[in-house]
């Protein structure tokens, strides 16, 4: 399987780089992995809200395949804690799914385009976080399951 993470803006503070330059080095030992950056829209001061959506969303389809099981971080989504995501990823594996794909939207939130290809949606808290920081969280929780499936001392039940 395939994992890929699709964000849109880039990584800007250092000690967010630093995170999931770390996170990215030991998911490596895991699984095959890939982080795509889709940079901000250049005219976001001249759309509204409705037309950013739009635009991030057929910047992230083009970064997506038919075959995709595509899941939205979405703070609307489900809720898992760090073992059920584990299961959630692991039954992912056990299908045979080539290719999973997550994606962070903009600070705007999901276009219903894409709603409409997820296949789930899942929240990381109910509280909020910036788009840099969920993507160090996000990191940290897929690096998590990997070690809980492959029942590595990492994780403390």
């Amino acid at each position: 399987m395939k994992i890929k993470l699709i964000v849109i803006g880039k990584n800007k503070e250092e000690y967010v780089k630093s995170g999931i330059d770390l996170y990215l080095n030991k998911l490596k030992h895991y699984i095959d992995f890939e982080l795509k950056l889709i940079p901000d829209l250049k005219i976001r001061n001249s759309i509204d809200e409705n037309q950013i959506k739009s635009e991030e969303a057929k910047q992230i389809l083009k970064e997506t395949n038919q075959n995709d099981f595509i899941i939205l971080l979405d703070e609307n989504g489900k809720e898992l804690n760090s073992i059920n995501f584990s299961i959630n990823i692991q039954k992912k594996l056990n299908a045979g799914i080539k290719s999973l794909v997550f994606i962070i939207g903009g600070s705007y939130g999901f276009d219903p385009s894409l709603k409409s290809v997820a296949k789930e949606l899942i929240s990381l808290s109910k509280l909020t976080f910036n788009h840099q920081l969920v993507r160090l969280i996000f990191l940290e929780q897929l690096y998590r399951s990997f070690t809980i499936i492959k029942n590595e001392k990492y994780h403390h039940s």
